[in-house]
């Protein structure tokens, strides 16, 4: 099938193949790609363009893992490690300037935190701050309570919903592809796992997002069957929310890798929208692609710019450039200059304000 043929079908609301995206991908006709993908994205998510106020915590870099893309972890002991106290969590969330709607926590898995004191952040998080949002633990992290609390997949998730979890992320993903996995990150779960646990939570009514970290070591065609698999959960479950492709930093890991380009950016952004026609948003992820990548991302099949996030560390460790937090009127700036309708959402994208003029 011709690039037109595959463009006019993904147009008409059919479901295009792995060897269709394939093409797409090998096209160099960027500008009718990103055109077609933004009709898909207007057909969704009307001209809205969303973004959180949120702030993003890493209680600890300390981590049993040490996957070679990972810049970000570090051994008990080592130089530059470190863990926040459940004191020093809460007043990081009470000393963010803007009004929060959401805490996003992740961080490295450690070697002498119980499962309970997992639990006792979220409770903590909660008593103190009742109206904010806690999307929290990737399934990595989740797979490691289970593994340390002796407990099952669904007995985590229900005791972390029951102790104030309201989502999970979905970070962990990398490449959903097993000889890919085994030389990027041997030490994480599979990606069997990975879509197990996910699974689970979606039958638990825990929505998540999912992720895609590309421009390393894997093929064109890795990137299509990890989106294939994302894509035939959702056929099953209906419970991811976003879908967020990560583009590589490669500082300060023990990988060498090129740059992703800004083409391939955001063909990869556009591909995501016209393949993954049953996830609702496609995040342009504005700490990794850079803010004005992302704005130009809007434009491409993305509806999402993510939040204020305030204090990135774990991309910022592996050299990234961007800001570590954006004000929410600088967002709002991005979006409309891009002919975008701003719109603040809480995590589960109900909208709280629509800045439409």
């Amino acid at each position: 099938m011709k690039f037109e043929e595959i463009i006019n079908k993904s147009m008409e609301k059919e479901r295009i193949s792995e060897e269709e995206a394939l093409l797409l991908y090998r096209s160099d006709d960027i500008h009718t790609l990103g055109k077609a993908a933004e009709t898909v994205n207007r057909r969704i998510n009307r001209s809205y363009a969303y973004f959180i106020v949120n702030r993003h915590i890493n209680p600890t870099n300390i981590c049993v893992n040490r996957c070679r893309f990972c810049a970000f972890s570090r051994s008990w002991g080592q130089e530059g490690a470190y863990e926040l106290t459940i004191e020093e969590i809460l007043e990081k969330i009470s000393s963010s300037e803007e009004l929060l709607t959401e805490v996003h926590i992740v961080g490295g898995l450690h070697p002498y935190w119980s499962f309970d004191h997992y639990c006792r952040i979220l409770t903590s998080i909660k008593k103190h701050f009742p109206s904010i949002q806690i999307k929290a633990f990737t399934a990595v992290e989740i797979d490691y309570f289970s593994r340390i609390s002796g407990l099952s997949i669904r007995d985590v998730l229900m005791a972390l919903k029951d102790n104030g979890l309201d989502l999970m992320p979905g970070g962990g993903a990398e490449i959903l592809v097993h000889n890919i996995r085994q030389r990027l990150c041997p030490e994480k779960i599979s990606a069997d796992r990975w879509l197990e646990i996910h699974k689970i939570a979606h039958t638990l009514g825990i929505k998540t997002n999912a992720t895609m970290l590309y421009g390393h070591i894997e093929s064109l065609e890795d990137r299509i069957r990890h989106l294939s698999m994302l894509r035939a959960l959702q056929d099953e479950t209906g419970g991811f929310q976003a879908f967020i492709p990560l583009a590589y930093h490669a500082t300060d890991t023990n990988m060498s890798s090129s740059i992703a380009s800004g083409i391939d950016d955001l063909k990869t952004i556009a591909i995501s929208r016209l393949f993954l026609d049953n996830i609702p948003h496609i995040k342009a992820y504005w700490i990794m692609l850079g803010e004005k990548l992302s704005q130009i991302a809007l434009l491409f099949g993305a509806d999402d710019l993510e939040g204020t996030v305030l204090e990135e560390k774990i991309t910022h460790s592996a050299g990234a450039t961007s800001a570590e937090g954006m004000k929410k009127e600088e967002l709002v700036y991005l979006i409309k200059r891009t002919g975008k309708v701003p719109v603040q959402r809480d995590s589960f994208y109900n909208p709280l304000k629509v800045y439409d003029e």
